[in-house]
């Protein structure tokens, strides 16, 4: 059964960064991609960006989010731990949210991405707070 366990979200001033963490146990190379999502209450859910399990490629999810965090958002993973990260600088007011990592079983066709309607597990997720 796969799990996924998000943490490091906390209140930070806009400006600054974070680091969080997604540690998953029972993943193995059948699974195709992590990926990051956040959500606002009263909101519906968003892709942040994922990381391809093959060759660690990695993508911004929903061209909204796209835009809002390029270049201040990026993936990455530690695979001796199964450790996955998002890296999150230069944090605005608008990226308060409950942030999640989810995984994708398999990509229902071949493709150079990991959308976002491709994601099977989701962790419980982690509360970012941005203001001052």
């Amino acid at each position: 059964q796969l799990q996924l366990a998000e943490s490091g979200g906390g209140l930070v001033q806009p400006g600054g960064s974070l680091r969080l963490s997604c540690a998953v146990s029972g993943f193995n190379s059948d699974y195709y991609a992590i990926g990051w999502f956040r959500q606002v209450p009263g909101k519906e859910r968003e892709g942040v960006s994922c990381m391809r399990n093959e060759d660690g490629s990695t993508w911004y999810l929903d061209s909204a989010q796209a835009d809002s965090v390029k270049g201040r958002f990026t993936v990455s993973r530690d695979t001796a731990k199964n450790t996955w990260y998002l890296q999150m600088s230069n944090l605005k007011p608008g990226d308060t949210a409950m942030y999640f990592c989810a995984a994708a079983r398999q990509a229902p066709y071949t493709s150079d991405n990991c959308f976002s309607t491709w994601y099977d597990y989701y962790g419980q997720g982690t509360q970012v707070t941005v203001s001052s």
